[in-house]
């Protein structure tokens, strides 16, 4: 053996060697399933591990394989030997089991590694600990801790993560396709991998539009809305050491960023002729929503668990997992969320109460709803958000008997591709809105800015000459899904998918400052104007509508000032290719201290292609708002801009170690009832404020964008549903293919297909345009080309014409078409929701 090990040695003296931090984060969350020892990235990175850092099966092939690579041209990153931790504990969790950080065993298991992760003193250590663990323990629960750990370590605070859809590509999306995929990654490996298919993901996959929910599945399954919910998780965990844990307001941003969530989703129903999301109410009675998700676990090797409607949730009880939970808990620890509300305060374990004031009851009763050790009196007020998660993820097995795991609502990356998921948070959102009626209304007083009126607001949009008007649209973008193909051939895997898009827009706001200069903090809100039955919505059920566009400073000067705002500045959202960004093209030297601050970005953020709602094809109205408020009592100055290296999407997800920037109660002004008086948005203004009549205009209409942030586009692309096809046609955009008439089903098949009749020759090198309609160039577009919105909004999306409504001929181009707004609903009128500012009481 002493033989074996020399080369290894020598091997290390050989080579300069030089650690990254970036280099190897990227190592360890590459291909979770493959040993360490195997080199990864595109750039051939080979991690020097030490031979015993490895199980025993791999140390000889670790040696050979080392061996090797000796002569090639590798980043070879050093890894330290330590003096390993216990971390036997750690091993009770099979390998390719499956991880949830909802079930009570898996969360110590996470708060115990992200413990050991956060006490390594050196970066260095930390990295040898990693090592040493990833191919030891379950891969889901290492990420998990890593990522934790990454995002929270002074000495990581520039590494970047890259998107858990790279890692765990399996969670977003469709198995089928890496059946494919494999096929062409064996086929065409080395020098022909540039000739592999662009694999397209169907937008309909999981249901068809006979089923009503899946008029919003574009929200639900949206890879950056998913994404942005584990990285939120990732910034907030909920077990862990207390600085991980105990952030600034960590209780009152989980309220506040679900809340968003929940009036975003309900604002989409709405665009789409569905009522509001209804509450879980009666925990015994049968849930009507299915969903049947079509992933496949990668680690386990099993399909995600479906759900068929009309099944009742059961007690759980299930040995292997150590869970026991029925559904009376859920009952009685809802009751006694509503008892402290009803009566002001919550007790603490020692038997002391702690009254819930209107400055931290909020965030005393979010720490309660999502609970860690730190949170007051869990043993008395219990999980019950997490157990609900818990309770229908495992809904088909609840006792184990089929030795079945539990289903896509169970895990944070991909619960929000559930129905379930936002009847959950519905009725945890009607909670925290007890407690938000309970609290003092806002008087004129605390709402007006003395001095400052607005006069004006006007939104402006690219591509038209339509004033007030939002315009959305369906964009195709790619990923490459290669870094989470464990035993592939080496080389890109690109799928492509369709997602929603907004034209980039202009916010101009007119304001009269009739004093000394001030600086002034601008809040701007959107909300839809009507409600199911076409009718104004009133004020008191608007409020919990309306979904943040943006926050920032202003310096208004005296007399008349005009303020212009960029859509692609919001400080709600990240743009796409912050997401999505290849962190190992164009990244600059690791001694390049500026331009790798500037590279890192924050992860966390609403994808800005969904800031703005689908809207329809007519044009939803909605309300746009906009107030003024002083940004001397009302903003948080930093008190580290060293911090400030990256682009922050801070509205849900604060700012990395820094307090939240707003002073102001989280969704201020609409977080509480309206004084007495104000019936109306109109009577609730105050001279600060402003509103607006826009519409938000749909067109049917895809645009192709350029794969993965810049690289050539593939020659080929392949559709799932028509696998067979042994010549696969090149990668074009419908509208801009003669040959191909334009498509307005979304890419489902159209039921009523129009022959082209329009044969007249092409003098002008543009496709024949049947019917008028617009010619939309498939461009590339890269990283050197990229427009001044900086991936927001698309790649200068040419101009529509939104004005003709429904395309003439063929099915209708939506599923709004099908239906009358003043109509009914598939599903009928929800029952009525019992809580204030809705009709009925809270219910039984």
């Amino acid at each position: 053996m002493i033989l074996k090990l020399t080369p290894l040695i020598l091997l290390i003296a050989a080579v300069e060697c030089q650690f990254n931090s970036q280099d190897a984060t990227l190592a360890m969350l590459e291909r979770v399933n493959e040993p360490l020892f195997i080199p990864k990235c595109e750039t051939g990175v080979m991690l020097e591990v030490p031979t015993d850092y490895l199980p025993s099966g791999y140390q000889e092939a670790a040696i050979q394989n080392q061996l090797n690579n000796r002569f090639r041209n590798r980043i070879q990153i050093p890894i330290k030997k330590i003096q390993i931790p216990d971390v036997s504990d750690l091993l009770a969790l099979p390998r390719l089991g499956t991880f949830s950080t909802f079930v009570p065993r898996h969360r110590k298991l996470s708060a115990r590694l992200i413990t050991l992760f956060m006490e390594m003193r050196t970066v260095e250590d930390f990295f040898a600990l990693a090592a040493y663990l990833r191919d030891r323990i379950n891969p889901s629960l290492f990420v998990y801790a890593f990522s934790v750990a990454i995002m929270n370590r002074q000495d990581t605070r520039n590494v970047r993560l890259p998107p858990v859809s790279e890692t765990f590509p399996g969670r977003y999306v469709d198995g089928s396709v890496f059946v494919r995929a494999r096929e062409e990654s064996y086929i065409l490996s080395d020098s022909l991998v540039s000739m592999r298919a662009t694999i397209e993901i169907p937008q309909d996959y999981t249901a068809t539009q006979r089923e009503p929910e899946h008029r919003v599945a574009y929200f639900r399954e949206d890879l950056g809305i998913n994404l942005h919910h584990w990285h939120w998780h990732l910034i907030y965990p909920f077990e862990g050491p207390r600085e991980v844990v105990q952030k600034n307001r960590r209780g009152e941003l989980f309220y506040y960023a679900h809340q968003q969530i929940i009036g975003r989703y309900d604002f989409e129903r709405l665009c789409n002729k569905l009522p509001r999301t209804v509450r879980l109410q009666n925990f015994a009675e049968p849930i009507p929503e299915a969903y049947f998700p079509k992933l496949t676990s990668q680690i386990a090797s099993r399909n995600w668990q479906s759900r068929p409607g009309g099944l009742r949730m059961r007690d759980i009880n299930r040995e292997a997992d150590q869970l026991k939970v029925d559904i009376a808990d859920l009952e009685r620890w809802r009751a006694r969320f509503l008892e402290a509300i009803e009566r002001g305060r919550v007790e603490s374990t020692n038997g002391t109460t702690i009254p819930l004031t209107e400055q931290n009851g909020i965030d005393i009763l979010g720490d309660m709803m999502e609970p860690s050790q730190y949170s007051v009196n869990p043993q008395l007020y219990g999980q019950l958000h997490n157990m609900l998660h818990v309770v229908i993820s495992l809904i088909h097995d609840p006792d184990h008997r089929f030795l079945e795991t539990f289903s896509v609502i169970g895990e944070a990356s991909t619960a929000m591709r559930d129905p379930a998921f936002y009847r959950i948070h519905s009725l945890v959102n009607d909670i925290f809105n007890l407690h938000k009626q309970s609290l003092p209304r806002y008087t004129v007083q605390q709402l007006e800015f003395q001095g400052i009126q607005v006069r004006g607001i006007e939104i402006s949009t690219k591509g038209t000459t339509q004033r007030n008007t939002f315009m959305t649209y369906w964009e195709k973008s790619t990923v490459d899904l290669s870094r989470g193909m464990d035993f592939f051939p080496r080389g890109p895997v690109f799928a492509r998918f369709t997602h929603l898009q907004h034209m980039p827009f202009t916010l101009n706001v007119d304001v009269t400052n009739s004093g000394q200069r001030r600086q002034a903090l601008i809040r701007v809100f959107l909300a839809p104007k009507l409600d199911e039955r076409g009718r104004d919505m009133p004020l008191v059920e608007q409020r919990n509508m309306f979904i943040e566009l943006d926050k920032f400073l202003y310096d208004l000067q005296p007399g008349a000032n005009k303020i212009v705002r960029n859509s692609v500045q919001s400080t709600v959202s990240i743009p796409f290719e912050q997401t999505f960004r290849d962190l190992e093209t164009g990244r600059p030297p690791a001694n390049n201290t500026g331009g790798s601050d500037n590279f890192n970005f924050c992860g966390c953020g609403w994808p800005h292609h969904m800031l703005i709602p689908k809207g329809n094809i007519e044009g939803f109205p909605s309300i746009l708002f906009v107030m003024i408020s002083n940004a001397e009592t009302d903003w948080t100055p930093r008190r580290n801009t060293a911090n400030n290296v990256c682009s922050e999407a801070a509205a849900y997800c604060g700012i990395r170690g820094e307090n939240y920037p707003d002073r102001r109660a989280m969704g201020y002004p609409f977080d509480r009832l309206p004084r007495q008086n104000a019936v109306t948005l109109q009577t609730f203004l105050t001279p600060n404020m402003g509103i607006k009549e826009v519409v938000i205009r749909f067109n049917d209409t895809v645009v192709d964008k350029t794969p993965n942030n810049g690289r050539e586009p593939r020659s080929q692309i392949w559709n799932p549903s028509n696998p067979r096809n042994p010549s696969p046609r090149p990668a074009i955009n419908p509208l801009s293919n003669p040959n191909i008439p334009p498509n307005p089903t979304n890419g489902r098949p159209n039921t009523n297909p129009r022959p082209n009749t329009n044969n007249r020759p092409n003098t002008n090198n543009r496709p024949n345009n049947p019917n008028n309609r617009p010619n939309i160039p498939n461009q590339p577009w890269n990283s050197n080309q990229r427009p001044p919105q900086n991936g927001r909004g698309g790649p200068n999306p040419p101009t529509f014409d939104w004005q003709n409504g429904p395309r003439p001929g063929g099915r209708p181009s939506s599923p709004n078409n099908f239906f009358n707004f003043q109509g009914n609903f598939d599903r009928g009128q929800s029952q009525p929701i019992a809580f204030p500012g809705r009709a009925g009481g809270y219910g039984k």
